[in-house]
C-alpha cells in the first residue's frame, strides 16, 4: 500500500524505534504509549484488518504472538497485555493489522 505508514516504517520509508525484526514482521516502540513498555507488532505483509485475514494467514498470526512472546522475554516483561484492535470503532488508527504489546505496570480490567 502506497500510503500505509506501517508500509512505509517497513520499507525504511519513515524511522522507528526498532525493537526486534524477522522475515515475518517489524516491532517498534508506539509514539504514543499507553504502558512504560508498548510495542506494536506489524506483518511486513500488508492486511487491513484481523476481519480480512484468511485461513492462510493462520501461521502469520501465529508468528506475530510468537514474536510478541520474544520481545516480552527481551523487555524483562513477566506479565503484558496482546491488544488486537478491529477497525475504527475498535481503536484502529492504521490500516495496517498489528498488535499491541502492553507492559511494565499494573493493567485495570476490563480496558476501555
Amino acid at each position: 500500500m502506497n500510503d500505509c505508514l506501517f508500509c512505509k516504517i517497513i520499507q525504511g520509508q519513515i524511522a522507528c524505534q526498532n525493537v526486534f525484526s524477522n522475515d515475518h514482521c517489524i516491532a517498534f516502540k508506539d509514539i504514543n504509549p499507553q504502558a512504560p513498555a508498548h510495542i506494536l507488532i506489524v506483518p511486513r505483509r500488508h492486511i487491513a484488518k484481523l476481519s480480512d485475514v484468511t485461513s492462510e494467514d493462520g501461521e502469520l498470526l501465529g508468528r506475530l504472538q510468537l514474536a510478541a512472546k520474544e520481545i516480552a522475554a527481551q523487555l524483562k516483561l513477566e506479565s503484558f497485555r496482546l491488544v488486537l484492535n478491529n477497525g475504527k470503532m475498535a481503536g484502529q488508527s492504521v490500516d495496517h493489522i498489528h498488535y499491541h504489546l502492553l507492559g511494565g505496570r499494573h493493567l485495570i480490567w476490563p480496558p476501555g
